[in-house]
């Protein structure tokens, strides 16, 4: 029966980011499922890897939130929806939301949506136009922060009959599995970001942007320095500025005002992800502002690798507080520093049994394999199909 499912999942733009590697995960498992899988979008880099044989590629425009092209773009999706027979139209952002919702509206499909962060507001405008993520049949939440998030701020917009579900947002446990990395390229990575064997390693991964915490990181590096008289590490600060240059540099900036450009590297990109976590002694996500989920904290427990983050947002519920992981204080690289001081004291034994512990952690709750299950038996009930 469920070749009887066909789903069209409208996502911006197809890069590496939690939103894009939940929407590939789940548009291949519906094809191996024998359900007829759909994305649109504008484009990314996640693109080159889509099995074209199981799943059908459409490019528009759905990255724009220009108000002409959303209405562009709703005339297309129609079209597209009647042609291939959609019965699921599942949304991943707002502004292509608006143009998948009034789609659904006029063809009378299921339209669903992913709450994929906190869609912070400062007026009524920017509100409603958040608001689109509830309009649908099925919201998914991809962690109780956000479904709690939606409670306390879209009262307004909540509706008993359409539903309001949290799934776990995953990842692919064997790709992030410390036992299938190599040693041979291991060691070549270590040559091509020039890294001592003798240093304590600490992975910043994210694309460079404010709210990340690169910023606090760097002063806290500082700290570690000038108050513990702490030296003997290595700082790798992975993640691409996505245009964002006068960011960079001024984060270039710090790391040279504060003398730090012997211990500090940024490296744009790293092709294998499970590569540059089994580099690292210790994983650190500064974010200052909520994560929906925090991929990075999760990624990193299933690597085996401890993980220091910020005590707000989804790495709250990820992290096994003591066991799989450390919080500090949002937004105080102090705090910051005195936690990785502390970290970095530990032997290796202690923070083997940490990671192992993250691990865990991991396999138990937060595999790709559940989230894709539960989101297909969602899309059976929308369709009552047993």
């Amino acid at each position: 029966m469920t070749s009887k499912i066909k789903v069209l999942q409208v996502i911006p733009k197809l890069g590496y980011g939690g939103a894009e590697t939940g929407c590939y995960d789940i548009a291949h498992y519906l094809a191996e499922k024998d359900c007829k899988s759909y994305i649109v979008t504008s484009g990314g880099q996640l693109l080159k890897y889509v099995k074209k044989n199981k799943v059908k590629i459409f490019r528009l425009p759905v990255h724009s939130k220009n108000p002409i092209l959303i209405f562009f773009n709703f005339i297309i999706l129609t079209v597209l929806i009647l042609i291939n027979n959609i019965n699921i139209v599942h949304a991943r952002s707002r502004a292509p939301a608006w143009s998948c919702y009034l789609a659904c509206l006029l063809t009378r499909r299921n339209f669903v949506t992913t709450f994929h962060g906190t869609y912070n507001f400062t007026n009524k405008l920017k509100k409603f136009y958040n608001s689109v993520m509830l309009r649908s049949k099925l919201t998914i939440a991809g962690s109780n922060f956000i479904f709690n998030h939606i409670n306390e701020k879209y009262t307004e917009y909540l509706n008993r009959k359409k539903k309001l579900r949290v799934i776990f947002r995953g990842i692919n446990i064997d790709y992030f599995h410390p036992k299938n990395v190599s040693i041979l390229k291991q060691e070549k990575l270590i040559k091509e970001w020039e890294l001592s064997p003798e240093k304590f390693t600490i992975l910043m991964p994210g694309r460079l942007t404010p709210w990340k915490g690169q910023e606090n990181l760097i002063e806290a590096m500082n700290i570690l320095v000038e108050d513990y008289n702490c030296s003997n590490f290595q700082v790798i600060v992975l993640g691409s500025d996505q245009g964002r240059k006068v960011y960079k540099k001024k984060l270039i900036n710090l790391v040279q005002r504060y003398r730090l450009g012997k211990k500090m590297k940024f490296i744009e990109h790293c092709k294998e992800m499970p590569l540059a976590y089994s580099l690292a002694d210790v994983v650190v996500s500064a974010s200052i502002e909520p994560e929906a989920f925090g991929r990075v904290a999760v990624e990193a427990q299933s690597m085996g690798k401890p993980i220091i983050a910020s005590n707000i947002g989804g790495s709250k519920e990820t992290i096994l507080k003591g066991k799989s992981g450390f919080f500090y204080e949002s937004n105080d690289p102090r705090h910051l520093a005195k936690t990785l001081n502390a970290v970095i004291q530990l032997d290796h034994e202690i923070l083997d049994k940490i990671g192992s512990e993250g691990r865990k952690n991991i396999t138990k709750k937060y595999d790709v394999e559940a989230m894709c299950d539960s989101t297909l038996r969602e899309y059976k009930k929308l369709l009552n199909i047993k």
